[in-house]
């Protein structure tokens, strides 16, 4: 949507908002999901609708998904607007004037010509996901632990500097191997970015 906006004015509004998503601090925004979501928040209702404990694994872990979504969304938005953008419109307005629904015509259409930019976006995510510590360590409340957590508690509260050392070690190798793969898939398809 604002990557189509004809409003220069909404444009506008619209990237300030998302570059103010991304400069909010990490840790207003997870108090703020901790309050929301927390015993005496406005959403303690849904968790009754969707018969979830509020002390449930069930629970924390859709709050920390969210948490993690509150922090990349907008990174992903800015992400991938430079690539909608640089999409042609008269491609899909052809396409629903062919006789194909707009759904399908985004999906056909839209879709497939954004993958180097949703794989960017991506790659973004994924790099940020797995350094994430702040977010599934407090709204996780010890129940999610994310593999930079786990470092975190061999080295400062157990002290076994060998393990925090193997498990960091991994987790590089692993990440660097799959941001390699991704990469090389994204080569071998669309060519050198």
């Amino acid at each position: 949507a604002v990557a189509r906006q004809r409003s220069p004015l909404v444009y506008k509004l619209s990237i300030g908002f998302l570059i103010g998503m991304m400069f909010l601090s990490t840790l207003v925004r997870v108090y703020a999901l901790q309050l929301t979501f927390g015993p005496t928040g406005i959403a303690r209702p849904l968790s009754g609708l969707l018969g979830l404990s509020m002390n449930g694994r069930a629970y924390t872990e859709i709050v920390v998904i969210l948490g993690l979504l509150h922090y990349l969304i907008p990174i992903s938005a800015l992400t991938l607007l430079g690539t909608l953008q640089n999409i042609n419109p008269r491609l899909t307005e052809a396409a629903q004037a062919l006789g194909a629904p707009r759904w399908r015509a985004h999906l056909t259409i839209t879709v497939p010509l954004s993958v180097p930019g949703l794989l960017s976006a991506f790659l973004i995510c994924f790099t940020l996901c797995l350094s994430a510590f702040v977010v599934p360590l407090i709204l996780g409340k010890g129940k999610v632990l994310f593999v930079s957590n786990l470092i975190y508690s061999r080295f400062s509260e157990i002290a076994n500097y060998t393990r925090g050392s193997a498990v960091s070690i991994i987790m590089l190798v692993m990440s660097l191997s799959i941001i390699y793969c991704v990469t090389r898939l994204v080569q071998a398809r669309w060519g050198p970015a």
